[in-house]
């Protein structure tokens, strides 16, 4: 069931509109093999391009994809279990800094996300219906485990659109 926009923060509503249907496991399922169709287009040797001077390199983004959904995920996990401590929130930037994403294969960085993501789907489907609604505290805003996962497939949208419009559109 796709959450109301109450479940989370305004910020979020970018990520959660692109998101089609009201069946999440399915859409988290399918996108692994649309994003793998996706990024194995990539030529290896373009990994560190950026369209912009200051902006991520494709590596980057795709390690960010990872970092994000780990934390995501980590999220509705602790709310999940019903732990009510909030959570804080994270700089994306700081996060790049540190990661030297561009040392590592497009494959490599591929085959790591997708690793993540066949974790996440394997703990949101055996979820219970009533850990998808419960509420928690993150980045100093209340978000719903359902959203959450919602979030996660909307930000892979996200950033697949913004290769194929920046990264790939020469």
């Amino acid at each position: 069931m796709r959450p109301k926009e109450t479940e989370y923060a305004s910020y979020y509503k970018q990520y959660v509109d692109t998101v089609e249907g009201d069946d999440i496991i399915w859409v988290l399922e399918t996108q692994i093999n649309k994003f793998h169709d996706f990024i194995n287009t990539i030529p290896e040797n373009k990994k560190t391009y950026s369209y912009e001077e200051g902006k991520w390199s494709i590596a980057e983004v795709l390690g960010h994809i990872s970092d994000t959904e780990r934390i995501l995920s980590f999220r509705a996990l602790w709310f999940a279990r019903r732990t009510s401590t909030p959570l804080p929130g994270f700089e994306p930037d700081d996060f790049i800094k540190y990661a030297n994403f561009n040392r590592r294969t497009l494959r490599d960085l591929l085959e790591e996300w997708t690793n993540i993501r066949k974790a996440n789907n394997l703990l949101f489907a055996n979820l219970g219906e009533e850990s998808l609604h419960v509420l928690g505290t993150a980045s100093n805003n209340p978000i719903t485990v359902n959203a959450l996962m919602y979030i996660i497939a909307g930000h892979l949208n996200h950033h697949m659109k913004i290769l194929k419009e920046r990264y790939l559109n020469e």
